[in-house]
C-alpha cells in the first residue's frame, strides 16, 4: 500500500500583514513551512509528499526544498483557487497512493509521533480533533440557537484518508458546486466513509495572524527547553 501526503500551502499573509506568505515567515529561526517538512521528512511510511502553493512560490518552495537538502519524495505543485481545489489537486498528483494524509504547512507543532499515530491507525479515514472547552451558540446580530458543547470537536491537522472515499467525496461536492472547509466533514456529508476522531493537542495550532506567530513563539521555546519535546 501507497501513501502520500498532501501539505497546503496556498497562504497569501494578508493577515499577517505581510506581504510573504506565511508559510516563509520565520518561526524561531526558520520558514514555518520548513517545521512541518523536517518532521514529515522522518516519517519512512509515506512515499510521496506534495506541496501545493500559489503559482507565484512554485519555484521558491522548489528552491526551498532545495536548500534543504529533503529528498526526491518532496515536489511543489501549483495549487487551486480554493483549499479544496488544492487538495483535489494534490489527489490528482498522488493518484497511485491507497491512503492520503492531509497537513497545513503553517500547522508546525503537529509532532513525528503524532504523524506516525495517525499512519499506524487502524482505520482508513482519521483525524485529530480537541474538546471545545467553552460555549458555542448559533446566531449572527441574534442567537438563533444553542449547541451540546460535549458533542462539538475542535478539528485539526493532519488527517488522513482513503485515497477512493476522499476522491468520491470531492468529486461530488464538484459536480454539486459545494466547498467545504476541511476534508472530514465533506467525507461525512457524502457518506463515502467513517471517520475516526483522534484525542489531539492543544499544542498544534495553526498559525494564522501575529497573535499565533508570538504564541508559537512561547511553544517552541517549550520544545527546546525540552518540557515537550517530542518534536
Amino acid at each position: 500500500m501507497k501513501t502520500g501526503m498532501i501539505i497546503l500551502a496556498g497562504g497569501v499573509g494578508k493577515r499577517m500583514g505581510q506581504s510573504l506568505p506565511k508559510q516563509f515567515i520565520i518561526l524561531a529561526g526558520k520558514p514555518i513551512i520548513v517545521h512541518v517538512l523536517e518532521k514529515v521528512e522522518r516519517l519512512t511510511a509515506i512515499d510521496r509528499v506534495v506541496i501545493t502553493c500559489p503559482s507565484e512560490y512554485v519555484e521558491k518552495t522548489r528552491t526551498l526544498l532545495a536548500h534543504r537538502n529533503l529528498s526526491g519524495r518532496f515536489s511543489c505543485i501549483e495549487g487551486g483557487d480554493t483549499r479544496q481545489e488544492s487538495v483535489y489537486m494534490g489527489m490528482l498528483d498522488l493518484s497511485e497512493c491507497d491512503s492520503i494524509i492531509i497537513h497545513e504547512a503553517v500547522r508546525p507543532f503537529v509532532t513525528t509521533k503524532e504523524f506516525q499515530a495517525l499512519i499506524d491507525c487502524e482505520y482508513e479515514n482519521a483525524i485529530y480533533g480537541t474538546r471545545i472547552p467553552f460555549t458555542v451558540l448559533a446566531g449572527n446580530d441574534w442567537v438563533e440557537g444553542t449547541f451540546e458543547r460535549s458533542t462539538l470537536v475542535n478539528v485539526q491537522l493532519p488527517q488522513k484518508f482513503d485515497s477512493a472515499a476522499l476522491l468520491r467525496a470531492h468529486e461530488l461536492a464538484r459536480q454539486e458546486g459545494r466547498d467545504f472547509t476541511e476534508d472530514a466533514s465533506m467525507v461525512f456529508e457524502y457518506r463515502t466513509g467513517k471517520v475516526r476522531i483522534l484525542e489531539g493537542s492543544e499544542k498544534n495550532i495553526k498559525i494564522t495572524d501575529p497573535t499565533d506567530l508570538t504564541i508559537g513563539e512561547a511553544i517552541y521555546s517549550e520544545y527546546v527547553l525540552g518540557r515537550t519535546q517530542d518534536s
